[in-house]
């Protein structure tokens, strides 16, 4: 019996997708640290920071979302925020705000709500590796602003 409760924890590695099946019903809240593949209906909350939720067709969610990727093939009543991307598929239906660095909308989807497109966590990303790179150069420009009188003064 031990074997057969730790076979699935056991041959799942971090990056697999956790699945909530089409007859599961949930009140409350969901978090945690894999990608979430829901059929059922959820209402609250699914909080997956550096995930993705992905809603499938026979998915019914009343719910706030935050995550890093969001994909919807089913319904969604409530707002939806991704680091990365939404994705709202042809037969996805969204009521509610979305707030994403990038957003894609499917001929045939709904859509009723307003987007925000928020480029700071794409900034922080990126200001990530150039900043390195800005220093180097800043030093370089205050040698070459300095080298400069040296050279009119000659």
């Amino acid at each position: 019996m031990s074997t057969d409760a730790m076979r699935p924890m056991s041959t799942s590695p971090s990056g697999s997708t956790a699945r909530l099946g089409a007859s599961l019903h949930i009140k409350g809240e969901i978090s945690g640290n894999e990608d979430l593949h829901i059929d059922g209906s959820v209402e609250g909350l699914v909080q997956l920071d550096d995930r993705k939720l992905t809603v499938g067709a026979s998915a019914k969610l009343t719910a706030d979302v935050v995550a890093r990727e969001v994909v919807v093939y089913g319904s969604v009543k409530g707002n939806l925020r991704a680091r990365d991307r939404i994705e709202i598929k042809k037969d996805g239906s969204v009521i509610g705000d979305l707030t994403t660095a990038r957003i894609m909308i499917e001929d045939g989807a709904y859509f009723k709500g307003s987007i925000e497109i928020d480029r700071t966590a794409t900034k922080e990303d990126a200001d990530d590796k150039p900043a390195y790179s800005r220093t180097g150069s800043s030093s370089s420009t205050t040698t070459a602003a300095h080298a400069a009188p040296t050279k009119s003064s000659l």
